[in-house]
């Protein structure tokens, strides 16, 4: 129970310190970039609590290795924030809600995004995964994982159409030069 609570008060940490930064740097996009995949990621925000508040019950419970399973959970979900804030600190002004290219936006190359092209994603989808596993619970491993693992990956799609659009051959050969989210895999 006490990794249960840990986890629930770091996600509302998590929570309470990106969504002001998020919105700190908002503008009106003169285009729509976005197409719908930040209302994605809100659903999947949405849908986890509802895989915490199941994670509290035994409805679903993982019995085998609970508490093994539980503290990785904690670290994945600790290191996930960390990649995820790293990577927002690099994009800086350029980290948004939702898909949009900036009047002086310009494509980032440095810290992780020297080896990846969304380590914000990847951190994201460690925390994520981390935060249900935390609960040792199966609803709370799938509500608080897939949901977001579907709205990054579409996500991804729109932001690089966008970034090659903007950048062209310059994103297209950043490309060839990185993957998307796990070093030297994918």
């Amino acid at each position: 129970m006490v990794i249960q609570l840990l986890a629930t008060l770091i996600r509302a940490v998590w929570v309470s310190i990106e969504v002001p930064y998020v919105r700190r740097f908002m503008v009106q996009p003169r285009k729509d970039w976005d197409k719908h995949s930040g209302l994605l990621w809100d659903i999947a925000n949405a849908l986890e609590p509802i895989g915490m508040i199941l994670g509290f019950t035994d409805i679903g419970r993982i019995r085998t290795g609970s508490s093994l399973l539980a503290s990785l959970g904690l670290s994945l979900l600790v290191a996930g924030i960390a990649i995820r804030w790293t990577a927002i600190h690099t994009l800086g002004k350029y980290f948004t809600g939702t898909v949009l290219i900036k009047d002086d936006h310009r494509l980032i190359r440095a810290g992780l995004y020297k080896h990846l092209r969304h380590p914000a994603y990847t951190g994201a989808l460690v925390a994520h995964l981390g935060l249900g596993l935390s609960f040792s619970n199966w609803f709370s491993l799938v509500l608080s994982s897939v949901p977001y693992l579907l709205a990054a990956a579409y996500r991804i799609r729109v932001e690089e159409k966008a970034l090659s659009d903007a950048f062209g051959e310059q994103y297209i050969e950043y490309s060839r030069e990185t993957k998307r989210l796990i070093p030297g895999l994918f």
